[in-house]
């Protein structure tokens, strides 16, 4: 076989060359966007809950109630850990748009100063 050169992939020339800048106001957003979700995952927990309580199971089957109280479980566990993730997230951001406003007025301050 001969040894060709490869071909470059336009995608990765387009990514490097394409470079978003960090600001506080695009962290603010997401963590809206983030805190929006969170909230919707906690009131979609919440509801879930709230059916499963009202509702007991109706079986008299032990295997059948093992099995409805595991299903029950990993839903409300599986929501649960949605929220978590997004609240998380929502925390994250906005101390990363804090992080970020100190960094761009300490630099701001020390190039006023010289």
């Amino acid at each position: 076989m001969t040894d060709l050169p490869p071909t470059p992939n336009p995608d990765s020339q387009t990514a490097e060359n394409t470079q978003t800048s960090l600001s506080s106001w695009r962290c603010l957003t997401g963590a809206m966007i983030s805190g929006g979700l969170a909230f919707a995952a906690y009131s979609l927990t919440s509801s879930i809950a709230q059916t499963y309580a009202d509702k007991p199971i109706a079986s008299s089957n032990p295997t059948a109630i093992n099995i409805a109280i595991a299903v029950r479980t990993l839903v409300v566990g599986v929501s649960s850990l949605a929220t978590f993730v997004f609240g998380i997230a929502t925390v994250g951001l906005v101390a990363l748009a804090i992080q970020i406003s100190i960094q761009h007025w300490k630099s701001r301050t020390a190039s006023t100063s010289d």
